[in-house]
């Protein structure tokens, strides 16, 4: 008994103070490298507030209650986040274990692993650990379902402003259920196609989380960018205003996102080969250049912006 709460101990110390990068499995032997690779899942998982900024325009007040929200999810995400993964590290048994090709998970997915040993571990059982997993796919499938959600809304928004194909079809609502069931349908689609390439291809999975959340957080640098170049005369601030801090922080959360945004080109395996390269580089310049070949060619010659439901009003 003496002898497990030593090495309890030592296993929640060396949490903080040991440092693994397993060039073996991943072929990175260098610490800064790892460390900047280290913080894609939780860039991934702190752009949960998008949820909160797009139901903004349908709650009162919404100049005020807008910020709170997003800020709100951010401290949630991030005491919730911070606990799963002390859990997690403080979980694992053996270090070397967890990524050998010959273990339960074959060495691919170390969260699952951990979970396993852990419960093997303690009760010399799996059935546990099958259960937890399962509360965590249950999970991934209600997160699949928020962004399939989230992305529908967006179809239908920018339908409504007329701002991408086929907008008529896309902004029509359900007359019973009030939905935009068309976008929705047709992000479940989209959800489906991009997903059926993972199923042989690891490499397509980083490649389509790199792109989605460099798209995502990138639309929000540029808002930012236009707050620190604006004069302060012509800068009208809202009733959520950070006063003298404004720009400081405009400026932080820039250089931030450009971070992020960079860190998700990297290579996440070496050597570099058709199964590891990260392919999100080559994935991002084709879309970026169809959007920008549609926008020169048709798009700038109709669309003039939002369009704003009051002016709908009146023209009716």
């Amino acid at each position: 008994m003496g002898n497990s709460k030593i090495l309890l101990h030592l296993s929640q110390f060396s949490t903080f103070t040991h440092f693994k990068t397993s060039p073996e499995s991943t072929g990175i032997s260098s610490a800064p490298y790892a460390v900047i690779l280290s913080v894609l899942l939780s860039i991934y998982s702190l752009y949960g507030y998008d949820a909160a900024a797009h139901l903004t325009e349908e709650t009162k007040d919404a100049d005020r209650t807008g910020p709170v929200a997003i800020l709100s999810s951010l401290g949630i995400i991030s005491v919730f986040g911070w606990a799963y993964y002390l859990a997690l590290t403080f979980s694992i048994r053996d270090l070397d274990y967890l990524y050998n090709t010959d273990n339960e998970t074959a060495g691919a997915l170390v969260p699952a692993q951990i979970i396993y040993d852990a419960f093997y571990g303690k009760f010399h059982n799996s059935t546990g650990a099958v259960v937890f997993l399962c509360i965590i796919w249950g999970s991934y499938f209600f997160c699949g379902l928020s962004v399939t959600t989230t992305a529908a809304r967006v179809v239908y928004a920018l339908s409504r402003d007329k701002g991408i194909p086929f907008s008529p079809i896309w902004r029509k609502v359900h007359p019973r259920s009030k939905v935009p069931t068309n976008a929705v349908w047709l992000c479940a689609a989209i959800g489906l196609l991009l997903g059926l390439p993972i199923l042989k291809l690891d490499v397509v999975f980083t490649a389509i989380i790199s792109v989605s959340t460099i798209g995502w957080v990138g639309g929000y640098a540029i808002p930012i960018l236009a707050r620190l170049v604006m004069a302060e005369e012509n800068f009208k601030p809202g009733p959520f205003y950070l006063g003298r801090a404004s720009r400081t922080v405009c400026l932080v959360a820039f250089l931030w996102i450009c971070y992020a945004c960079s860190a998700f080109l990297l290579p996440t395996f070496y050597p570099l080969r058709w199964k590891t390269f990260n392919y999100a580089p080559v994935a991002l310049t084709f879309v970026l250049t169809l959007i920008m070949l549609w926008w020169v060619l048709d798009a700038r010659k109709w669309f003039k912006g939002p369009v704003r439901n009051i002016d709908v009003q009146d023209g009716n």
